[in-house]
């Protein structure tokens, strides 16, 4: 069974957990469902790292609010973890177990309802912030740009029940490929998870590339047990060969998009 979780302090987090949880019963700090439990934390949810520590799931699907300095709308998700330092949440190094097939129902999902949405840009982004540490799968699914939207509760309740819908059913498995390269918000990647037979794990863009050793290609292979790798093959920059090269004494699949 999977864990929605949202912070308390979080707008868009927060209206979209009280949307779902008007459908489930509360007991102790647990709202309860039948195929998932909702809670709503009094911390950060880049920071919560310790939720294993009390709560025992299968999975962690955080609620949250998107922020960007374009200021372009959008509806995005992701999974977490982070090649350098830890900025924001989570420990340096380390990426979380992502959660690519449900990643990919929720994105299909949001992009069959795009009409709903039209100021809005569907996107993945690439793997950032934290949590990190916890060992089962976790992603973000998050409404952005401005405290206009976040506070917008017909919004977060729009896209709260695309996310009942999506946990409400059976999630289909595909194949898993890391991805390599592109920019924060990989479009290349966007469009393989809603047209092509591919879920995704970590996504590592071009400008974390320089990160990228032994070490930490090791312990991402291990956080997704993938067998493919996907490179937007113009946006790898000046890291292309060394990636090229750790794929290959990985014996990975290696697709160029």
């Amino acid at each position: 069974m999977e864990l929605l979780v949202a912070y308390e302090q979080d707008p868009a987090g927060h209206n979209m957990a009280k949307f779902i949880s008007k459908q489930m019963k509360k007991d102790g700090d647990i709202y309860r469902g039948k195929n998932f439990d909702l809670i709503i934390i009094p911390t950060p949810a880049i920071s919560a790292d310790w939720l294993e520590e009390r709560y025992h799931y299968d999975g962690f699907v955080f609620l949250s609010k998107h922020a960007a300095q374009s200021g372009e709308l959008a509806l995005t998700c992701h999974s977490t973890g982070n090649f350098g330092i830890a900025q924001f949440g989570g420990n340096e190094r380390q990426v979380a177990v992502p959660h690519p097939h449900l990643q990919k129902s929720y994105l299909k999902t949001l992009w069959k309802n795009r009409h709903s949405f039209l100021e809005f840009q569907i996107t993945i982004e690439a793997t950032h912030h934290g949590p990190t540490a916890l060992s089962k799968p976790t992603m973000f699914i998050e409404i952005g740009t401005t405290e206009k939207q976040w506070n917008d509760e017909f919004l977060c309740n729009s896209v709260a029940k695309l996310v009942l819908q999506t946990m409400s059913k059976p999630i289909k498995t595909h194949p898993v490929a890391i991805c390599f390269g592109g920019t924060h918000y990989p479009e290349k990647f966007t469009k393989e998870l809603i047209e092509g037979k591919h879920a995704l794990g970590t996504v590592i863009p071009k400008h974390a590339l320089e990160f990228l050793d032994e070490s930490l290609f090791s312990h991402i292979l291990d956080r997704n047990r993938a067998k493919t790798a996907l490179l937007d093959w113009g946006g790898l920059g000046s890291h292309k060969q060394k990636v090229i090269d750790l794929i290959k004494d990985a014996d990975m699949e290696m697709i160029k998009l």
